[in-house]
């Protein structure tokens, strides 16, 4: 496969006309190392097959769009995005390098996929964002860090690796928003979902697999400086969507995460395919 085309993308420019009327203009950004100029809204089709590697730097990603941080490989393949799907074979590269940098949490490279972030390389402060995610498997690593936390996640204000906000859906059944400041994690607000008895021995995961699930969250800073997340949730690929969860970070628990940063997605230890990731600035 090639590297991954700029074709799924769309960048949306809205022009008011007069009388409330706005008209929209579409077009299609360059694929390059530089990021894209994104407007204030965008939609990510999945809909030409592609690869995107694993780059150490944003800079250094392949695509105008995405920085795939961890997780070695998105493939882009009948009209969905995948993480790696099964084990990676023997003379893999990623299996290779992550045999070496990260064996506990990647089955000894085999598993990439176990840490899969992507990150958007345009910025973005008050927006609304989905996607759909359909767990195709789930990986029962060996990993400390496999536990009832991980899960299939909306990043948001993302920083960096250190400081961002998560909002999703847990393998214990929690529907959970939080939020990482240097380093450290903190629970803004959490509630049961799916239904079930999560066992981390057995592998019984309480999210359903094999089935489109969306998550939209909307992120807001305050007047008062305070953030308010809303997480829904769109289960089965309806097109109706829930609200689920709400928070305000105040800053009791860390600072608030303020002001304009990245935003993307997040799965932790499973085969994972994504559709219709999209995101539009609220004011």
């Amino acid at each position: 496969m090639n590297s991954i085309p700029p074709i799924p993308w769309r960048y949306v420019v809205p022009i008011l006309i007069g009388g409330g009327l706005f008209i929209y203009f579409s077009g299609r950004a360059p694929d390059g190392v530089a990021p894209a100029e994104i407007s204030s809204a965008l939609i990510y089709t999945f809909n030409d097959d592609g690869v995107l590697n694993e780059a150490g730097s944003m800079n250094a990603s392949s695509s105008a769009y995405w920085w795939l941080n961890s997780g070695g490989l998105l493939t882009i393949q009948n009209g969905v995005g995948r993480t790696v799907h099964g084990a990676l074979p023997a003379d893999d590269r990623w299996r290779k390098a992550y045999a070496k940098s990260n064996p506990t949490d990647t089955d000894d490279g085999i598993h990439p996929q176990n840490i899969f972030r992507l990150v958007t390389r345009s910025k973005w402060n008050n927006f609304s964002a989905h996607a759909y995610f359909m767990i195709d498997a789930y990986q029962n690593s060996d990993s400390p860090h496999r536990n009832e936390s991980n899960g299939i996640l909306l990043m948001s204000r993302y920083q960096d690796g250190d400081n961002l906000y998560y909002a999703g859906i847990r393998v214990d059944g929690m529907a959970v928003i939080k939020k990482k400041v240097s380093g450290v994690y903190y629970t803004l607000a959490e509630k049961p979902v799916f239904p079930g008895i999560y066992n981390h021995d057995t592998g019984t995961n309480l999210i359903p697999d094999h089935r489109w699930i969306g998550l939209k969250c909307d992120i807001v800073t305050m007047d008062n400086g305070s953030v308010k997340i809303n997480l829904s949730l769109d289960d089965g690929w309806t097109g109706t969507w829930t609200l689920i969860l709400e928070a305000s970070d105040s800053g009791s628990l860390g600072p608030a995460i303020t002001g304009k940063a990245y935003a993307g997605i997040r799965t932790d230890f499973m085969d994972v395919s994504f559709d219709d990731y999209e995101m539009q600035e609220l004011q």
